[in-house]
């Protein structure tokens, strides 16, 4: 999992926690972005997110283990996933390890899905989201729903969480899901 630099550090740290309730084994990549952002919006830190994943990589650290191809993972999530991040995971342009990451992801065919939050989206933004697509990643915005009536910012969150969870084939414990019905 990759968090980089745009907001949004809370839809990270709740996937992280529905994977270790799941017991599903994480390694979650940090950008120096995502780091600054962290400081600057004054919600979770660094430490809100490590402590749920089970490996932390650094993003320098382009001999990770989820640099390369032969290691093998379910797949990859970046969330939130920057303008900028997406550029670079549209384009092939590994310069860290989140991108490479992703990239390997990609070459190796597994599931990438990437989350972005910016609005309004911009054409070179637009664009980079249809190349990503392209080459093979499931592009997402953290856009939740509201027919589950949710009742607190945590009840949206995990919306965005669950759907997410859903690309993998995994279910958000507590997620209510759409019915006809109502209930």
């Amino acid at each position: 999992m990759g968090v980089s630099g745009g907001s949004g550090i809370p839809y990270a740290r709740d996937v992280l926690r529905a994977l270790h309730g799941l017991n599903v084994e994480t390694h979650l990549v940090v950008s120096s972005g995502a780091k600054r952002v962290m400081s600057a919006e004054g919600g979770p830190q660094l430490a809100d997110l490590t402590e749920w994943a089970t490996h932390v990589h650094e993003d320098r650290d382009l001999a990770a283990s989820v640099a390369s191809g032969s290691y093998r993972t379910n797949g990859m999530l970046v969330i939130p996933c920057s303008a900028g991040t997406l550029a670079k995971i549209a384009h092939g342009f590994a310069d860290n390890l989140l991108p490479r990451a992703a990239h390997v992801t990609l070459k190796e065919r597994r599931p990438l899905v990437l989350v972005l939050r910016e609005d309004p989206l911009p054409r070179p933004t637009l664009h980079n989201m249809l190349a990503a697509h392209d080459a093979g990643a499931t592009v997402m915005t953290a856009s939740p729903g509201f027919y589950h009536a949710p009742k607190d910012v945590q009840e949206l969150l995990h919306f965005v969480t669950a759907r997410v969870l859903d690309q993998f084939g995994l279910d958000a414990p507590g997620f209510k899901r759409w019915r006809e019905d109502g209930e």
